[in-house]
C-alpha cells in the first residue's frame, strides 16, 4: 500500500514456489514456454499499472483492511506471499537495478477461471482486491545470511470464528529464487520478457506507467494446505497473511495471537495482513 507520494507499479512473480501452480490448476498454461532453468520462476506479471487510460490495471487494487469479491460469481483464493517494496534505477528505457527497501505480508488474491488467458486478468478486478499489510518491515540486507532469512510466511482463513491454516508455513529462504538471484532475474524479466501465452511484455507496461521509481513485487505464493486448496473465500471470512521473525515467534504462537485478537493485530517484528471479505462489484 503506497503512502500517496510514491510513483509505483505492482508486479508479481509466478511459479517461484514448487507445487503452487499445480495446486492452483494453472501449471498447464506454462507448458509451452521455454524456461532454461527448471527451478526458475515462470515469469512476471503486472497487477497495477498507474497512468491514464481505461485498462483495468490502472485501478489501484490495494487495501490492508478489506477484500471485495467480484460482482459475478467467481472462485477466489488467498495467495499468501511476501511483498517487496523496491527502488527502481533506470538508464534510458531500461531498468538497471532493483534495491529492496521494505517487505511485508501480501495477498496476491486470484480469480480461478480457466477462460482467462493472461495472469493479469485474474489479479485486479477493482478496488480492495489486493492486500498489503500496513506494517512494512525494513530490508537490512538481501544477501544470503541476512536477517530476512530468519522470517517465515504463514496464512489463515477465519470462518465462523474458527481459524484454518490456508498456506503451508514456509521460510522465506525456501523460495526457488531469492536474494541476488531473484533481483537479477527480475531486472532481466522487466527488460526482456515478451508477450507469450499467459505472460506479457513488462517493458511495455513500465513505459505505460511512465518509468516508475518504485515497485511492489509479490515474489510468489506458497503451497496451500489441504484446506486452502479445497476452499475459496466467502463474504464474512477473514483472509490473513503473516510474515514473522522465527527468532521471536513460532507458528503456534502466531496462531494463538490471531485466535485471541479478533480485530487488527500488531506483533512486534511481524507484518500482519488481515482483511474482511465482503461483497463487491467488478470494476471492469
Amino acid at each position: 500500500m503506497a503512502d500517496g507520494t510514491e510513483h509505483w507499479i505492482g508486479l508479481g512473480v509466478v511459479g517461484n514456489f514448487a507445487g503452487h501452480l499445480e495446486q492452483a490448476g494453472e501449471a498447464a498454461h506454462f507448458v509451452g514456454l521455454r524456461i532454461p532453468d527448471a527451478v526458475a520462476p515462470k515469469g512476471l506479471f503486472p497487477f497495477y499499472v498507474p497512468g491514464s487510460g481505461s485498462h483495468f490495471l490502472h485501478c489501484d487494487p490495494m487495501s490492508s483492511e478489506r477484500l471485495l469479491l467480484p460482482g459475478d460469481p467467481s472462485s477466489i483464493q488467498i495467495e499468501p506471499e511476501v511483498g517487496l517494496w523496491c527502488d527502481l534505477e533506470w538508464a534510458d528505457d531500461r531498468v538497471t537495478r532493483l534495491r529492496p527497501t521494505h517487505f511485508g505480508a501480501h495477498d496476491d488474491c486470484s480469480i480461478r477461471r480457466p477462460d482467462l488467458c493472461k495472469i493479469s486478468e485474474k489479479k485486479n478486478w477493482g478496488p480492495c482486491t489486493k492486500g498489503f499489510s500496513a506494517t512494512r518491515l525494513p530490508v537490512e540486507g538481501f544477501s544470503a545470511g541476512s536477517d530476512i532469512d530468519a522470517f517465515r510466511l504463514a496464512s489463515y482463513l477465519e470462518r465462523d470464528g474458527k481459524l484454518h491454516p490456508y498456506g503451508v508455513d514456509s521460510g522465506l529462504a525456501s523460495y526457488s529464487y531469492f536474494h541476488e538471484r531473484l533481483l537479477d532475474w527480475l531486472v532481466d524479466r522487466m527488460n526482456h520478457q515478451q508477450d507469450d501465452g499467459p505472460l506479457e511484455s513488462i517493458a511495455d507496461w513500465l513505459q505505460i506507467a511512465d518509468r516508475p521509481t518504485r515497485a511492489l513485487i509479490s515474489i510468489g505464493a506458497t503451497r496451500y494446505t489441504d484446506f486452502g486448496e479445497a476452499h475459496f473465500v466467502e463474504p464474512g471470512d477473514r483472509a490473513i497473511v503473516v510474515v514473522y521473525d522465527a527468532r521471536r515467534y513460532d507458528e503456534p504462537a502466531i496462531r494463538a495471537a490471531l485466535e485471541e485478537e479478533p480485530g487488527p493485530l500488531t506483533l512486534k517484528g511481524a507484518s500482519v495482513l488481515a482483511r474482511r471479505v465482503e461483497h463487491g462489484a467488478s470494476a471492469r
